[in-house]
């Protein structure tokens, strides 16, 4: 088992919430200290205390079971600008604005309106000259190169 695989084992064991999950394990080895960013969502969010709490708890559980003399680690949540990764972050943006960049390079744009197993549905804009209309477009995981959701201002 290598490094990675072994905090994302870590890592899974030390959340508080069930509602929580583990979106990434990062390292960069070539540092030193060695970097560790564990990178985590929830169903509701995840507080700030929330991270400290996980934080606290995996650095104990590394400082007893991996061999790391010198290292630095960061608990963190998605940015608004990284791409959905797993089922349960598209659930979670259900309802909210999202831009598909498909693997043949064509882009969709519109609210996030279903998902399951096999995609994603959304209500697709699109534009006819100055009018925009909406047309349901199912998108399955395979075609999926990233998914950005989209910060709306009010």
């Amino acid at each position: 088992m290598d490094l990675n695989e072994r905090l994302e084992e870590i890592a899974a064991g030390c959340l508080v919430k069930s509602e929580h999950f583990l979106v990434a394990v990062k390292t960069n080895l070539r540092i030193n200290p060695i970097r560790i960013v564990i990178v985590v969502d929830g169903d509701h969010g995840v507080s700030i205390d929330d991270c400290a709490t996980i934080s606290r708890s995996l650095s104990e559980r590394m400082d007893e079971e991996v061999e790391i003399d010198d290292y630095t680690l960061e608990v963190t949540t998605p940015g608004v600008d990284q791409p959905l990764k797993l089922i349960r972050q598209y659930v979670r943006n259900k309802g909210r604005i999202v831009k598909v960049h498909l693997k043949n390079k064509d882009v969709v744009r519109g609210p996030l309106t279903e998902v399951d197993e096999d995609g994603i549905t959304i209500s697709a804009e699109k534009k006819n000259g100055k009018k925009v209309t909406h047309v349901k477009q199912n998108i399955p995981f395979s075609e999926i190169e990233k998914t950005i959701v989209q910060i709306a201002f009010k």
